[in-house]
Order: C-alpha cells, then structure tokens, then sequence
C-alpha cells in the first residue's frame, strides 16, 4: 500500500510521490528565539519528528531542515525589555531548544538554518519579485503586492475580497492595497540592519522560510510542516513569493499541517499565557509519556493539554513496556521441549506489523498504529497466561518475533528507545526498603497493607513490577 497524506493545499489525502524517487525533503517552520519552547512547539517536534522516524522506517532517505528565526520584531522587542544583545539571547534560546529536544527523544534535523545567515538569498528573491513586477520598494521598505499573484489564498482558501482589514486597523497609506505585506523593512534606529538594493533594512518574516528552505531543499521540495495558525498568513504568503519569484509551481509538494495543542479546549500560546515549558513538564513526565501522549490522537486533529490525558498516556505506554520485559524474561528462561510452540502468536506479530503499516500508510494515523501495538500486546499476553507458562524451541522463536515485532514498531513511532532513570543513592535504598516490607506484609498475607505500598508509591511516579523471583522499580 502507498503512503497517502492529507495536503492542505488540495484539501485531501494524496498518494505520496516525493520529487526524487527513494528520497524525501521535508521542511518544518522552526521557533524564534526569544523564549524557552512549551509544550505547542514539543507537539510540533514530535509530530513531525514522527512522520520523518516512519519515512524512514518505510525505506526514505529524508533530508529534514528546519529554522531558527533569529531576527523579528518580537526577539528585538523582548531583547529591549531585557536589557539584553538580541544575538546573544538567540544563542541562548538555541541552546535550550536543543536541550529540550534532545531530552525529548527528537532525532536532530540535518540542517539549522539561521534567518540571519541567509540574508543574500532572501535579497535575491526579493528582487526577483521587483524585476517580475510582484513587489515594488517605497522608502526603503519592499511589499509583495498580494492582487499581481493571482494564486493568493490558494492554501488557506480565503479570496482576496475577504483579505481586507477592518475599520479599525490602522493601514499604511503607502501600500498600493491594505493587503500587501512586508518583504523588506527599512532601517529603524537602534536596530541591526544589513545592506541592499533598497538601503539598509532587514527582512520581513514570511520572506525568511522561503530563501531557506529553497537554499537547502530546492524548489518543488516534498515536505513542509507546520501548525494550523500558520496556514495564513506565514505559509500563504511562502507560496506567493517563492512562486512568484520562479515563475513556476509547486513550491511545496505537500503541506501536512498540525492542529492545536489546546488548554481547556483554548489554544496553547504564550500571548494567552496559558502554556507550560518542556522542561516543566519534563520534570514530572518522562519523555516517552510525553511522546505517547502527543501521538494519542491524529496530527490533524486539535488535543487538550491535562495532567489525566499525561497520566493515561503513562498507562497506555507502561502495558506496551512491560510485555516487552515480559518476553525478555520468557526469552531469559529458554525453551523446554514439551512447551507452547506459539504458531498463533506468530501469526498475530505479521498482522500487528500489517495493521501498523496501513494505519501509518493512512496519513500517519498514530491512533490506530498504537492500537496495533496494543492488539499484539493482548496476544502475547493471553498466549502466555499462567504462572508455570513454558515455550517450546518453536514457541521461544515465536516469542522473539513478537518481541522484535513490537520494540520495532515502537521505535518507529519514538518509543522505547530510552528508559526512566529508577533512581540511585537514598532514593533507591527507600524504595528498596518499602519494597521488602511489602514482601513481607505479602507473606503475611496481609494484602491489603501490600497494595496500599504500592499504591502510594505510584502516586509518587514509582512503578513495581513483580517478577517471579523479585520485585524491580523504576520511575516513571
């Protein structure tokens, strides 16, 4: 079955058919560097960083750029308040960007372009658009005139009659229509500025992804992600210029866009204020919870942030962990003779693997592709159930294709690639001794003393697993 993806452009799923057979370029609007990245932008890291990990898996070689927006009017803005070089804060921003990924389990992009390192490309594209007559300078300031592209509002699907402000938007009367957007700004003072044909200025936002992306990837390249609220104006107005400036379409192939990562059903944002960093959350979730949360329901779709939706994920994820040590403890017995030969079990590895591919084939479908997980999960579960279970030569076989299986499958996805730290020092020692006195509460028979033990220590992030000759620990 092909890989088919929803294309913001056309509106439906298409078979993928990347420009250069075997290969995919694939672009992701990157943060400005002006504050520590919340969990919106983790969703934008992971969702992507997934379907990259499954064009990969399918066999892709994926050659995946995305940006550091360095130089924008909210970075200067926040730059003044602190008092602060606007470089230096974007150094600094760009080093807790990749801390934050890397504990996230994100595999690094193969290119991190910075907007101020391409500035003579975006020149070049901006005078392209002046010598096709899509732009004109005024004062030092360049526009894209938006009614010369007949194209606009392909993406988003508004038309240019409904584009116009409102009343009480206050419009720059040298703009030949309120619409147009800034391609080049003009020097302003106390701001860095760099030299072009129309003076000294600096480049306007939407302008920057557009030299980047065509720099490292090329025109027509596969792949461009991104969340919803920059379908317009941002990705609109990439298709303009880097269409209007070639003469030629696509600029994009296709154009995946993510839903929101909402609170209490509002978009998370740092202008509502109502956002929690990655390392927030991090410090009381682990990576993979993070991730298996994030993929719980289809990148399209819109998805409310909650400590309950975290907690399920954390319980979704843990079934998926402990039938993996499972069978690596069944793997550690070894086979008898007179075992279970497990030819069912088998058979239910090759159809989680099917189910997985076509759920994944279907526009990265993630729900659907952890139910698979979980399916194989119940399987080896049942095919194992009982306290003297033993596997044949066949059955052990068996045992390590549904291992392999399901640790290939995760992995695909992101997860089980990492395990929680369980501890050391007098953390460990606590915890092993809690766990003793609930032996011993056991083989007391007293029960109901042994699962309040354990039942505190999940509420403090402590997992036990009971194993046929001890019990092991680890956080979760």
């Amino acid at each position: 079955m092909a890989i088919v993806v929803y294309n913001t452009l056309t509106r439906r799923k298409e078979e993928f058919v990347t420009r250069d057979p075997g290969k995919v370029a694939m672009y992701l609007c990157g943060i400005n560097t002006y504050d520590y990245c919340h969990m919106g932008h983790a969703r934008s890291f992971i969702v992507y960083d997934m379907i990259r990990r499954y064009l990969e898996f399918s066999g892709y070689e994926v050659t995946f750029v995305t940006n550091f927006t360095d130089i924008e009017d909210n970075i200067l803005e926040r730059a003044r308040e602190n008092n602060e070089d606007w470089r230096a804060m974007g150094e600094r921003f760009i080093a807790a960007y990749f801390e934050d990924i890397d504990a996230l389990n994100v595999k690094r992009a193969t290119h991190y372009p910075r907007a101020t390192e391409y500035i003579p490309q975006m020149i070049e594209l901006i005078q392209q658009l002046i010598d096709r007559g899509l732009a004109y300078p005024v004062e030092g300031d360049v526009y894209f005139e938006v009614s010369k592209f007949p194209g606009y509002g392909k993406l988003s699907g508004r038309k240019l009659e409904d584009m116009m402000p409102g009343s009480r938007v206050e419009v720059d009367e040298r703009l030949r229509d309120p619409r147009d957007f800034a391609l080049w700004k003009s020097a302003k003072p106390g701001e860095p500025t760099w030299d072009s044909p129309w003076g000294p200025g600096r480049p306007g936002w939407h302008i920057e992804c557009s030299a980047m992306s065509i720099a490292l990837l090329g025109f027509g390249f596969d792949l461009h992600g991104g969340a919803t609220e920059l379908v317009f104006p941002h990705h609109e107005d990439e298709i303009a210029q880097s269409e209007g400036a070639l003469g030629r379409e696509p600029f994009v192939r296709y154009w995946p866009h993510m839903g929101w990562l909402t609170v209490n059903r509002e978009k998370m944002s740092k202008s509502l204020g109502n956002f929690f960093t990655v390392r927030e959350v991090l410090a009381r979730y682990d990576a993979d919870t993070i991730r298996m949360f994030l993929i719980s329901v289809h990148y399209r779709s819109p998805l409310d942030f909650s400590d309950a939706a975290l907690d399920e994920a954390a319980s979704a994820l843990e079934r998926i962990r402990i039938c993996r040590d499972h069978l690596d403890r069944l793997a550690a017995v070894g086979p008898v003779e007179d075992g279970a030969d497990l030819a069912e079990l088998a058979e239910a590895a090759g159809r989680a693997e099917g189910e997985f591919r076509t759920a994944m084939d279907d526009d990265f479908n993630t729900p659907r592709a952890i139910a698979a997980l979980h399916e194989l999960v119940s399987e080896v579960n049942r095919a194992t159930a009982g306290a003297d279970f033993r596997a044949s030569p066949a059955g052990q076989e068996a045992l390590g294709t549904a291992r392999k299986t399901l640790v290939g499958l995760a992995r695909a996805l992101g997860l089980l690639e990492r395990e929680p730290a369980a501890g050391a020092g007098l953390e460990a020692e606590l915890v092993g001794l809690l766990i003793e006195l609930r032996q011993m509460a056991r083989d007391r028979k007293l029960y109901d003393l042994a699962d309040v033990v354990r039942q505190r220590l999940g509420e403090l992030g402590v997992v036990l697993e009971d194993r046929a000759s001890e019990t092991t620990w680890r956080r979760r």
